[in-house]
């Protein structure tokens, strides 16, 4: 995850259009964190050509505001559009996949290491 300056607790809003002036280039990682406050991470990723992600330790949500696609969530694989809302358990694979060239999501991290499944089945 990437670290800009603003980030913040004292920062309490972000539009898409400052949050997609963070992201590196287009040979670079297409994800910038833009918010920051207690297990909240909030980034904007928008990937070219393919997803190379791996599972994440924390939960996951995405938000689609732009681009549609498919989106592969462990063995299930759904379409997706804007508007969307898609949640990922920590440690699941998942990616997006055959998506459109103009692909922007929210995505939030939140919660401990292993996800909200790891307290349920903490002693």
């Amino acid at each position: 995850m990437s670290s800009p300056d603003r980030v913040g607790p004292e920062k309490r809003r972000v539009g898409v259009a400052e949050a997609m002036r963070q992201l590196p280039g287009p040979n670079g990682d297409r994800f910038a964190t833009v918010l920051r406050h207690g297990t909240l991470d909030i980034e904007i990723y928008a990937p070219r050509g393919t997803d190379p992600q791996k599972p994440h330790t924390r939960d996951e949500v995405y938000v689609v505001v732009q681009g549609q696609g498919e989106f592969r969530n462990g063995s299930k694989i759904e379409r997706f559009g804007p508007g969307d809302v898609l949640f990922v358990p920590a440690l699941e694979d998942h990616r997006f996949e055959n998506f459109t060239q103009d692909l922007v999501v929210w995505v939030m991290f939140y919660g401990p290491e292993g996800g909200e499944a790891a307290l349920a089945s903490a002693p």
